[in-house]
């Protein structure tokens, strides 16, 4: 049964199988762990409508925005991608969200970033110059709608799912593409604008320290790992990284973690890498909206810190590929970036 009516309002996806599991006496980092009575509420957070509505206000205001169409998800709903420049002799970045419909944090870290990148401030004018931006802010519509064909009854909310409207994982469906929303994402952006860079983002669980003793983090990072990648792929995925992780620690209210990922050509951090030549970065950020484990779920008071921390990331990474930065940095702090340790339910 549904064990709370309650409005969530982090987000985030199941640790990837393989991690240890521990005990943590308490936790303070970025915010609550909703512990069954936790205040929780998402009257802040975008819902569908509002997250169009949001977008075509902006396109009708800014010069600098396109919004596209690229497809539909299982119950017709659009699926938006906001473009930012369209010249071929610049390199591409596409941030993606919300593949799990429980991820809506990393959804309004680009809602903000479209705001950003509509201005026509100077900086932003920099950017546009040297970049091309594409944002698809939540590829599982359906599943962040809890519009789904399954039944939601044992989650803490029942509000919103990992799975898109037939129950399927769509960071498992890069390959065959048998959901409309990653068939729509591969045909009508993948292939289209072929990136040259891609951060997909994500939520994690609440409970993740660096290594089995560290602190908590805000977040864990991944490069592609699947042996075929191509060397020159995964290095300028390793300077995407080295970019993001530079900015998150200097801020003070982040730290990063290596995540265990797999190596499955299905996610898209691998299958993007091989089949499209983008370099590729997953970002976890910590919480999830709903579950039906408790100790995946996260309370509302760390929403400002972590949607920053999105903004962060892309304004960073924008930045560095605009002057060129990027091209310099130092990817050695992968080798002793320490690994993503859960301590929770076994």
């Amino acid at each position: 049964m549904k064990r709370k009516a309650l409005n969530i309002a982090l987000s985030g996806v199941l640790l990837s199988s393989g991690l240890a599991f521990g005990t943590v006496d308490s936790v303070s980092a970025n915010g609550p762990n909703y512990n069954g009575n936790e205040t929780i509420k998402n009257e802040r957070l975008h819902s569908y409508s509002e997250m169009v509505k949001l977008l075509e206000r902006v396109d009708q205001k800014s010069e600098n925005l396109t919004l596209e169409v690229y497809g539909q998800s299982v119950k017709d709903r659009d699926l938006y991608l906001a473009k930012f420049g369209e010249n071929e002799d610049n390199p591409t970045i596409l941030f993606l969200t919300q593949q799990h419909g429980n991820e809506t944090l990393t959804t309004e870290a680009a809602l903000k970033m479209v705001q950003y990148l509509s201005t026509d401030s100077n900086e932003v004018q920099q950017i546009l110059d040297n970049v091309n931006v594409l944002i698809a802010p939540r590829l599982n519509v359906d599943g962040a709608e809890g519009d789904v064909n399954f039944s939601l009854d044992d989650y803490v909310s029942g509000t919103h799912t990992r799975y898109n409207a037939n129950g399927v994982d769509l960071n498992r469906d890069h390959v065959d593409r048998e959901q409309p929303e990653t068939k729509a994402l591969h045909e009508n952006v993948l292939a289209k604008y072929m990136p040259d860079y891609m951060i997909d983002f994500h939520h994690q669980g609440t409970q993740v320290t660096k290594g089995e003793d560290g602190p908590l983090v805000s977040g864990s990072i991944l490069h592609p790992t699947n042996e075929d990648v191509d060397s020159e792929v995964l290095e300028k995925s390793k300077q995407l990284g080295a970019i993001v992780y530079d900015a998150v620690e200097s801020k003070g209210y982040g730290t990063l973690s290596k995540y265990p990922g797999g190596n499955a050509n299905t996610i898209s951090r691998n299958g993007l890498a091989n089949e499209y030549g983008i370099s590729t970065l997953l970002f976890e950020m910590r919480g999830m909206a709903d579950h039906y484990r408790e100790d995946y779920v996260l309370g509302q008071k760390s929403n400002g810190k972590l949607i920053q921390q999105g903004v962060v990331t892309m304004k960073a990474t924008l930045k560095a590929i605009a002057d060129g930065s990027i091209d310099n940095a130092d990817t050695s702090f992968w080798d002793t970036l320490t690994g993503s340790y859960y301590h929770g339910e076994e």
